[in-house]
């Protein structure tokens, strides 16, 4: 009877299935069982020393405990135009730039301004777990593009151009990828903003939240192409390259007109965000990325100690070398159909939920990325955790 009373939009979408896999770890954890979470995309360093240093200068100062601007500091804006021109090659001016309560708010903010309902929003899959759901609950279609390991888990502008339908309005991109690892080079961007030349209504949404996490090959940002810069919204924050998950900062740059839409909205949800967290963003932001560095070089040791120990675990597949994030996503479709323990695998969620009960190991199952046959696992956390956690997924399997 109570659920008759639910909107329909809250009953046509799910539950985060990365933060319900985390959730359940956490209170096996609390249980006092011994559970090595490999599901959450979470960084376990310290925000650097310097960003500290100056969010608690900004609380001793006394003078920012008050509301901001809804869009963020006039300071902060002017900083990350700064960053976008020095590290993406990007120009905006501080009227283009909205600064929310972390990436999510900031991709709602966009899908609220733009979508109606029956709109279709076009996603490459394997995808990031809520644009599907935040699509849906906008009451628009989400448009499913599939990939596959051997080609990266990349789109290509032929398979772009069959998905494009007259309801087309929003093509989301995100590169590097989570759950893949992967990242668009300068050409196959061009590629495609070839085929969105001949579609001149089409908006896209660029999440560039791994930028810095990237290892061979470099990161372009698609608003570079001259041709697209006044329809592509660029997306990023600080909880991946900074470590900074729970300070709750992301921003988007965009056209004008889309940028005071989503300021529209969000003035009328949750106003500005955290005053203090703003002012570490300005540290953050005005650093050079070298100072970040020794994050990414970790970052980098722990996927390839991840693709090494693969090599001991035949039934995980994976051919590609993720190039960004701080995921791998193994194809495991060959544990499909075994039984371990009595238990019969039919599938990635029954995986993931043996590897938690078994192994007491946290992943999270493919299905949630948009492809059942693999699983997500991310190396955010230390070598050893690694090595313990793969360890005992080895060893899991190999009782039948």
């Amino acid at each position: 009877m109570k659920n008759r009373l639910l909107s329909k939009r809250l009953q046509n979408i799910s539950y985060s299935q990365t933060l319900a896999m985390s959730n359940k770890a956490i209170k096996l954890k609390n249980k006092g069982y011994d559970i090595i979470n490999l599901s959450l995309g979470e960084p376990n360093f310290s925000p650097p020393n310097f960003i500290l240093n100056d969010a608690k200068k900004a609380i001793d100062e006394g003078s920012y405990h008050y509301y901001t601007p809804v869009s963020g500091y006039l300071e902060l804006r002017e900083v990350i135009c700064k960053k976008f021109y020095r590290d993406n090659g990007l120009k905006y001016i501080p009227s283009q730039i909205v600064v929310s309560t972390g990436g999510k708010q900031s991709i709602m903010n966009v899908l609220l301004s733009l979508l109606n309902p029956k709109d279709e929003v076009i996603i490459p899959a394997p995808y990031w777990v809520s644009y599907y759901q935040m699509v849906k609950l906008c009451e628009a279609i989400p448009i499913i593009i599939p990939t596959i390991m051997e080609k990266n888990f990349k789109i290509n502008p032929k398979k772009l151009e069959e998905s494009i339908t007259k309801k087309t309005k929003l093509f989301i991109l995100n590169t590097p990828c989570n759950p893949t690892g992967s990242v668009y080079s300068y050409k196959e961007l061009k590629n495609l903003v070839e085929i969105f030349k001949r579609y001149p209504k089409i908006i896209i949404l660029s999440d560039e939240i791994y930028e810095h996490i990237c290892y061979s090959v470099k990161h372009t940002s698609i608003a570079i192409f001259p041709d697209l810069y006044d329809r592509v919204i660029t997306l990023n924050g600080l909880s991946k390259a900074f470590s900074m998950t729970g300070w709750r900062i992301g921003y988007i740059g965009a056209p004008e007109w889309i940028s005071k839409s989503c300021e529209k909205i969000q003035g009328q949800i949750t106003s500005c965000a955290n005053s203090i967290a703003q002012r570490a963003a300005i540290s953050a932001l005005n650093a050079s990325p070298i100072e970040i560095e020794y994050m990414i070089k970790e970052f980098k040791k722990r996927r390839n100690l991840v693709l090494d120990m693969m090599k001991e675990i035949p039934e995980f597949q994976i051919i590609n070398k993720p190039n960004g994030s701080f995921y791998v996503f193994p194809k495991v479709s060959d544990l499909f159909g075994k039984k371990f323990y009595g238990k019969i695998i039919r599938n990635s969620e029954d995986l993931s939920s043996f590897f938690l009960e078994k192994a007491q190991v946290s992943t999270v199952s493919g299905s949630a990325f948009g492809d059942n046959e693999y699983l997500r696992i991310s190396y955010a956390t230390t070598e050893d955790k690694i090595v313990e956690a793969l360890t005992r997924i080895k060893k899991s399997i190999k009782i039948i």
